[in-house]
């Protein structure tokens, strides 16, 4: 293909996984696992290379063509951005090539390119200078950089001070003022808040109608669904799947259900509870996926324990497609007293009738322990809530009906007369 804005073949990432007997504290434990290399077998070393080390992505192939808007989803660990940095060469591959045509800007982490000691306007021109921009160049777009991030109140304050959302605010601005003939973006844009991320969006799709190449990274199935007709599907550092966007998230959807939402961390308190199955049914007891507004849903959790948690309180959280937390209900806030759970069992939450309006639903479950500290964290499933006219761009996030009262002027001023007033 010779239209191709990137052209990947057999890319691949090996990083070194650091064991902790690595970790040398002093000198003299660098000089002892050097002696003890020099003299262990050239196949004990291959085999404890092997063991050390993990594939972020492996043998990565695909072209992109220019003004292609392609987006990039997998869980957590993936890959998605390993191949983002390799792509914007923050790091090589370890094996493979990557061609690249076109100006390139990328938007990888908050703050990447900044320096925190130095104010917003110094920062603008030092990342502009990173992402290849000129200095004439970056003066003569300064303006519009601050006028689009919204931030010329700041803009002489040390960045250190900066919000994350003013950080992406800045750093969107910068990268966009680019005028790249492809942009990177890794799901920076979920720092900021709504309106920003639909500005940002909005500029994306003026530089697609420009004929810009965009790659996205987001969790946010919403917006891989706005901008992408074309989606690459990530699994273990692999590419599982590449093609129509519909096609691809109904796979990644499948494969999402029952996983850890991203911001789980067993940390200190460990996994200690799986959720093995989640149904959802209706009033009749049967399993459904589209529930009509007003509706009550049922919501059956099957769970295994790893011992006994004591007092556990049970959340069940509803977001909407879009990523808009709506609700979530709490086994201990709801008055439900669980003494402890163990082993094996089934757990069910009838709710009160839906008021959500028409819209696709995902359920996360999270379970703390008395002490509040999260022991488990997974994506339960998908729903539909069914209505003909309360749809999320208008009505918001639920709706209830209101009373009303209505009093035309002329009938109050008629009753006012005949009371003797005025």
């Amino acid at each position: 293909m010779d239209d191709f804005a990137i052209s990947a073949r057999g890319v691949g990432k090996r990083y070194k996984r650091l064991q902790r007997s690595e970790r040398h504290d002093s000198v003299r434990d660098v000089i002892a696992a050097g002696v003890r290399d020099m003299f262990a077998s050239k196949q004990l070393r291959n085999e404890r290379n092997v063991r050390n080390t993990f594939w972020a992505l492996k043998d990565a192939n695909f072209e992109i063509k220019r003004g292609e808007n392609v987006g990039i989803v997998g869980l957590n660990g993936a890959g998605k951005s390993t191949l983002l940095k390799l792509l914007s060469r923050i790091t090589v591959p370890t094996t493979g090539s990557i061609r690249i045509r076109g100006r390139l800007g990328a938007l990888l982490e908050v703050g990447t390119g900044f320096h925190a000691e130095l104010t917003g306007r110094e920062n603008v021109f030092l990342y502009g200078s990173i992402l290849g921009m000129s200095r004439k160049e970056v003066e003569a777009k300064f303006d519009a950089i601050i006028d689009f991030a919204e931030i010329e109140e700041f803009i002489d304050t040390p960045v250190k001070r900066y919000s994350s959302g003013m950080y992406v605010r800045l750093a969107f601005a910068v990268a966009a003022h680019l005028d790249p003939d492809i942009l990177l973006l890794d799901e920076v844009l979920a720092v900021g808040d709504f309106a920003f991320q639909r500005k940002c969006m909005n500029f994306a799709k003026q530089l697609e109608r420009k004929g810009a190449t965009i790659l996205f990274v987001s969790h946010n199935m919403f917006s891989i669904k706005t901008m992408c007709h074309r989606v690459i599907y990530l699994k273990k550092g692999q590419i599982v799947f590449d093609g129509p966007t519909a096609e691809g998230l109904k796979m990644y959807e499948a494969d999402s259900r029952l996983a850890d939402v991203p911001w789980f961390d067993e940390g200190e308190a460990g996994r200690r509870i799986s959720f093995t199955d989640v149904q959802f049914v209706n009033g009749r007891g049967e399993e459904a996926s589209v529930f009509d507004f007003g509706e009550r849903m049922g919501v059956r959790l099957r769970y295994k324990t790893q011992g006994r948690i004591d007092r556990p309180d049970i959340r069940i959280g509803l977001d909407r497609d879009d990523e808009t937390h709506c609700m979530t209900f709490s086994s201990l806030t709801d008055g439900v007293a669980l003494p402890y759970i163990e082993g094996e069992g089934v757990i069910e939450l009838k709710t009160p009738p839906l008021k959500l309006v028409s819209d696709l639903y995902t359920c996360n479950v999270v379970v703390r322990d008395a002490d509040g500290h999260m022991l488990a964290g997974q994506i339960g499933g998908r729903f539909h809530v069914r209505h003909a006219d309360f749809s999320a761009g208008v009505w918001g996030v639920f709706h209830e009906s209101g009373e009303w009262r209505v009093e035309a002027a002329e009938a109050a001023q008629l009753s006012e007369v005949r009371d003797g007033v005025g």
